[in-house]
């Protein structure tokens, strides 16, 4: 029964995404974000992330992917970039830096998800150039050594 309303969720999401005020888009990119792991939504994210009229949609929509922390959220990202134009891609690498500028650990848990999506045929190009945004990132707060 779960899956079913979150399925729902993401349905109505969807939708919202697709009006034509950019903070609908931003609003339901960033709650979509929760629901990336569901197959449906990939496509409508990576839309979003790209999104042609308005950057601010760009960056809301890449930042909630990105604090996912995770292989969903990344691929979309990675995804993104491989097709981004420069304008879209500057604005990536903001997300990038907002999200990952703090915490070495986190910035390096992620830096292993895009080795690991450099393997997938999809998402290889981005992967490798989100890495290299990742990798030139000096956090604010490494862990402390015993």
């Amino acid at each position: 029964m779960g899956r079913q309303y979150r399925e729902q969720a993401a349905q109505a999401l969807i939708l919202l995404a697709a009006r034509g005020d950019y903070r609908d888009r931003a609003d339901a990119g960033a709650a979509l974000a929760r629901f990336a792991a569901l197959p449906q939504t990939w496509e409508p994210l990576l839309a979003l992330v790209l999104d042609a009229e308005d950057t601010a949609v760009t960056l809301e929509v890449a930042e909630a992917l990105l604090r996912r922390r995770d292989v969903c959220g990344l691929r979309l990202v990675a995804r993104a970039l491989a097709q981004a134009d420069e304008g879209r891609s500057n604005w990536i690498h903001t997300a990038v830096i907002e999200v990952f500028g703090v915490s070495a650990a986190e910035r390096d848990a992620a830096v292993l998800i895009c080795e690991q999506l450099a393997e997938e045929d999809a998402a290889r190009v981005g992967a490798g150039r989100l890495r290299d945004l990742l990798s030139a990132i000096t956090p604010v707060l490494f862990p402390t050594v015993p």
